[in-house]
């Protein structure tokens, strides 16, 4: 979130509305960076099933019905998942109840997070 966000957050808050006190009162500017960051998140995802994050971390997100990268319109329904998972503690805090590590989600839009097994 912080290498795509925040840009986005910085460039809305000081270039476009001029300080840190327009932007807190405007809440059409901070649902518009919300849904450009869930954009770009998106693309991210159907593209090469990383983002910038992921990849440092060699972490890809697929589909569990076929263990293929996910495509753009599956990668905002979960963003949309994870941003209604997000009002309840229960819904980000499920993987450490569960042995499969899958939040709400990911248990509703069938993704997972997994790293990549390497044989040696």
């Amino acid at each position: 979130m912080f290498i795509i966000l925040m840009p986005i957050l910085y460039f809305t808050t000081y270039v476009i509305l001029g300080g840190k006190s327009e932007f807190a009162s405007n809440q059409l500017a901070i649902g518009v960076c919300n849904v450009a960051f869930g954009a770009i998140i998106s693309v991210f995802f159907s593209v090469s099933a990383q983002t910038p994050g992921y990849k440092a971390q060699q972490i890809y997100l697929v589909n569990l019905k076929n263990g293929h990268k996910i495509g753009f319109f599956h990668a905002v329904l979960r963003y949309i998942c994870f941003i209604i998972a997000g009002f309840s503690v229960i819904g980000l805090m499920l993987c450490f109840f569960r042995k499969d590590r899958l939040n709400l989600h990911d248990i509703l839009t069938h993704s997972a997070a997994v790293s990549k097994k390497i044989i040696t």
